[in-house]
């Protein structure tokens, strides 16, 4: 049985204390991620993450994108695909993300997530061919 239908927004606050990258590269360094987020009724989310970047660099994405719900017999499970401007890159970094240009680059992150509780989540991103970050999302009240 789907949800029942929202007429609300739904804000969100992100956490993610990990990420995982494909490749070991000598230059990677602890990444993190905080962010805010909300999510319209029919499902469009907009968002701002301030992170440490993979080569300690602070960082920020500013998206809008999609939520994805009721697509499969798992009631809990979503999907989210996000797209918008990262900024942070720079050098000697600044060719790490394509299309580069002054810090500024466009992103796009797919997203596979679990609905734990009615206002807790797990998800994983997709971070292009680079790395999986793992994420908690709170709704705030």
């Amino acid at each position: 049985m789907p949800p029942p239908s929202r007429t609300d927004d739904v804000w969100r606050l992100m956490y993610s204390p990990l990420t995982y990258h494909y490749s070991r590269d000598p230059d990677h360094q602890y990444v993190w991620m905080v962010g805010v987020e909300r999510e319209r009724p029919n499902g469009v989310v907009s968002g701002l993450t301030y992170f440490s970047n993979s080569f300690g660099q602070p960082s920020a994405y500013a998206y809008v994108g999609q939520r994805l719900t009721d697509f499969s017999d798992w009631n809990r499970l979503y999907a989210q695909w996000t797209a918008g401007l990262i900024y942070g890159y720079k050098p000697p970094f600044d060719d790490k993300v394509p299309l580069n240009y002054r810090g500024f680059s466009p992103g796009l992150v797919l997203t596979v997530g679990w609905q734990l509780t009615p206002t807790l989540s797990t998800q994983v991103n997709v971070l292009g061919n680079s790395a999986l970050m793992f994420q908690l999302s709170a709704v705030v009240p």
